[in-house]
Order: C-alpha cells, then structure tokens, then sequence
C-alpha cells in the first residue's frame, strides 16, 4: 500500500469531458480568514460529484464560488469553456443551484416563483417543462399553494424546482437532504439519478456520506480550504478501505493466546468473537497464518464473514490524518 502522503495527493481529471475547470483558486476574506487555499479540481461532464468535508471545511465557499456568487481572491473558474468572471452570463446560464438556506418568496405561489426563476435567465416561458418538473418533486397538487403555508421539505423541493427551471447543464446540491424525511430523501435521489441520464452534471454537498456511497461516481475531500484528495469512489474505497474478518467462535474464549495478540485481532467482549483487521490490498493479508495459529490452540470457529470499512469511515481517516 502507498504511503499516506502518497494517498492523499489530490487527482483531477482533465481532457473533453471536463464541464467545470478549477484552477489555483483562493479566497481570502476581508477578516483575513482564508476560506479556500489553492483549489485545483475538474469535474467530468454527466457525472454525480460528491463533495465531503466538516463544517467549516470551504464545501460552501467553493460552490458559491464557482457559481459567481462570491468572487474568488486568486484562480480561475471556468464553467463549460466560459470564464466564471469575464463570461459571467454565459457561465451562470448553464448552472442550476439549490442553496442550503432555504430562501424563497413566501407570499408566491409555487407556480409563479419557479416560473419567475425561469424567466431570470432570459428563458421563454414554457408551461409544460414547469408542469414537469413540479410533477417530478411531486409538488403538482401544491402548484397554487403559498410559499409560507408549505411545510420546510415542500420548500426544500420549491428551491430544487426553481433551480432547475431555466434547465440547466450543471446542478448544485448545497446539502439538500439537511432537515428533510426519508421519503423526501428518496424522492430527491432518484430525480437525480434521471437528471444524469438525461445529460445533467451533479455536485453535491452531504453530510449523509452514506448517499455519496450510493450516489457518487467520484468523491472530493475538502479540509481547511484545501482539496485533500479526488478519486473515484469504488477506487478510493478499494485503496483505503480496511477489511475485517469475523470468526464466530464454537465456544467462547476467556482470554487470547499470547502468540495471538497483536493489534489487528480483537476479541469480542463476550468472547464469542474473534474480528481481524486488515489491508485487502496488501500480499500477505495474515488470514492463513492466522487461522493455522486457531488450528494450533484447538480453537474453531462456526461461521466467518467479511466486511470493508465505509466511505465514512474513509473519510474521518482522510481528515483525521490531514488534521
């Protein structure tokens, strides 16, 4: 295995299928606080990109960046082949943004402020595309409805619909689940994974790193300001996920063998179980020479299994070892 150092060098993808180029890009605040430190990042045209980091860490100042709504102290963005600066139209045109603060106007009808949104972007009114997507939030029977009398998931889902409303190339998730059930939750997913058939770049921010796992096609790691790692999320989690291999007991043990202890062994508190950490990548995982030493004790087992350490679990390794 690679050392960490190694490990933790960020990797960007370039070429054709770039939809958003970053480069060099800092931004320090007139507090002297600076948010972000030399991002460098491409994302790849129709792919769902998570975007994982603690709070603090410049998950929100990167996208509020990118979409031209704080503006950068160095670097450059482009978006699609357009200067988020100099082309700062053309740039916006072809991104959509869902905020994490919700922020609507509460005295509009669901209607009539995605259908306002639309037109922001210099878009012809086009009823039936409108009709599509409230139907698709399930937000269609809510279509006359106050902003104010909605509940905050049916906001959440006003603020998706008029991001989406111009049409947009690129979507922005600015943690869109925070707050809302399950089902809504769910909802949201799979209109996202529609959305990448149909051709839509997805950037998401979560703190559910369990839908990154099941989302993502790439994952970036964002601490201090700084992009720590970028890497394909089956990659990463096949390079610096641990495995642990069960051992259930015939009969429980008291204690473990001196010839046994070492780090990568635990024994259950019940002694029912025997859990052995290791490196599925490395040549020799340990495993034969393990069981050989519970042939040698006259210790068996009944049942074995296998798991790998999460993308969560990656990700407070990744930063614990950053920090």
């Amino acid at each position: 295995m690679k050392p960490l150092d190694d490990r933790l060098a960020p990797h960007s993808a370039s070429g054709p299928d770039a939809v958003i180029a970053v480069s060099g890009l800092s931004k320090t605040y007139a507090s002297g606080f600076q948010a972000l430190r030399d991002v460098n990042l491409t994302i790849r045209r129709q792919e769902i990109f998570a975007l994982l980091g603690p709070n603090g860490a410049g998950k929100t100042t990167l996208i509020s960046t990118i979409c031209g709504i704080v503006n950068p102290t160095t670097g450059q963005v482009n978006v699609d082949g357009h200067d988020i600066i100099r082309d700062y139209r053309a740039a916006r045109t072809k991104i959509g943004l869902v905020p994490q603060e919700l922020s609507t106007d509460a005295f509009e009808s669901v209607w009539d402020t995605v259908k306002f949104s639309r037109g922001l972007f210099g878009k012809a009114p086009n009823p039936a595309y409108i009709e599509k997507i409230l139907k698709d939030l399930s937000l269609w029977d809510k279509r006359d409805t106050k902003i104010r009398a909605l509940s905050g998931g049916m906001k959440r889902r006003v603020m998706i619909a008029k991001a989406l409303s111009h049409e947009p190339e690129i979507l922005f998730l600015d943690e869109p689940t925070a707050g809302v059930d399950v089902e809504l939750r769910r909802d949201m997913w799979e209109m996202v994974r529609r959305l990448r058939e149909n051709g839509v770049t997805i950037i998401l921010t979560t703190h559910y790193i369990e839908e990154a796992e099941e989302m993502a096609d790439r994952v970036g790691v964002i601490s201090k300001g700084e992009i720590i790692l970028v890497e394909d999320k089956t990659a990463l989690m096949r390079k610096l996920g641990k495995k642990q291999l069960t051992l259930h007991l015939q009969a429980p043990l008291q204690v473990l063998p001196p010839d046994l202890r070492n780090p990568q062994l635990e024994l259950s508190a019940d002694g029912t179980e025997l859990v052995y950490t290791f490196d599925a990548q490395s040549d020799q995982t340990g495993i034969t020479e393990l069981l050989r030493h519970l042939t040698e004790h006259g210790i068996d087992f009944k049942d074995l299994n296998t798991t790998q350490s999460s993308l969560e679990e990656i990700f407070v390794s990744l930063v614990g070892a950053r920090a």
